[in-house]
């Protein structure tokens, strides 16, 4: 069985998620990515971690929209490298439109997505760490869970309900030595935020805060990986943010 610690990224292959996977392999941590629809990104990812860093990337296609899907992930994470010692949260879609115009399968998708596949993916990776003495799982939200940003009802909502799901994450998985966080960030430049339609806006208020730069992806993976060391041991269930000071501006 695998001797390396073994992290589960999902939507690792690109992004926000992609980062983290260079920051967990730069610590030595074998990888598993998912992916779902472009599986040559997803091995030009692989194959850039695996060379740059010298560790094992196993790639998994799986729509974490499916519980079924799930549950064979995490039964192929068994299978491959028997343990998994950090979860990071990653995956997230959602439909970005003005209220009145969502519709109830809109509604549907952006939850299952972004907070039931959240719920019950923790399940299975929990399991699977309460064998191997403890791990660390680490979501990832947005301001939007406690603001009110245009076109973003749906992910927003869903994004207040992830960091619910970690408090409770949290308080119960305590006693089994597995610790549970969020990590919000601010606008970050990434292929997701090209569909928003205030794109551009966004980017420019991101970067109007406190310390003068927008957030990068490297900001939050570095705030993950800690989160998932033994110096963060003492902070369970809370939603850390990562906007520069941002949110703390009346505006």
């Amino acid at each position: 069985m695998n001797q390396n610690k073994v992290a589960l990224i999902t939507g690792g292959t690109r992004g926000i998620g992609k980062a983290i996977a260079h920051r967990f392999a730069r610590e030595g941590y074998d990888l598993v990515l998912n992916f779902l629809r472009s599986r040559k990104n997803a091995e030009e990812t692989k194959a850039e971690l695996e060379t740059e860093h010298g560790i094992r990337v196993h790639l998994v296609k799986c729509n974490v929209g499916d519980i079924e899907n799930i549950k064979e992930l995490f039964a192929e994470i068994q299978g491959v490298y028997g343990r998994l010692d950090v979860f990071i949260n990653n995956a997230a879609s959602g439909v970005l439109r003005p209220l009145m115009e969502i519709e109830e399968s809109h509604w549907d998708w952006t939850q299952n997505i972004n907070t039931k596949a959240y719920f019950f993916a923790a399940k299975e990776a929990a399991a699977i760490m309460e064998g191997t003495g403890g791990g660390s799982i680490v979501a990832l939200s947005s301001l939007g869970s406690t603001r009110a940003l245009p076109n973003y009802v749906t992910v927003g909502v869903s994004k207040a309900a992830l960091e619910a799901v970690t408090r409770y994450l949290a308080v119960e998985l305590a006693q089994k030595n597995i610790s549970v966080n969020t990590v919000s960030g601010g606008a970050v430049d990434t292929d997701a935020l090209k569909h928003f339609p205030n794109r551009e806006e966004m980017l420019a208020q991101g970067a109007d805060n406190p310390a003068g730069r927008i957030v990068q992806p490297e900001d939050l993976a570095n705030t993950v990986y800690f989160l998932c060391t033994p110096e963060a041991s003492m902070i369970r269930g809370q939603t850390i943010v990562v906007d520069g000071g941002l949110s703390l501006l009346c505006r």
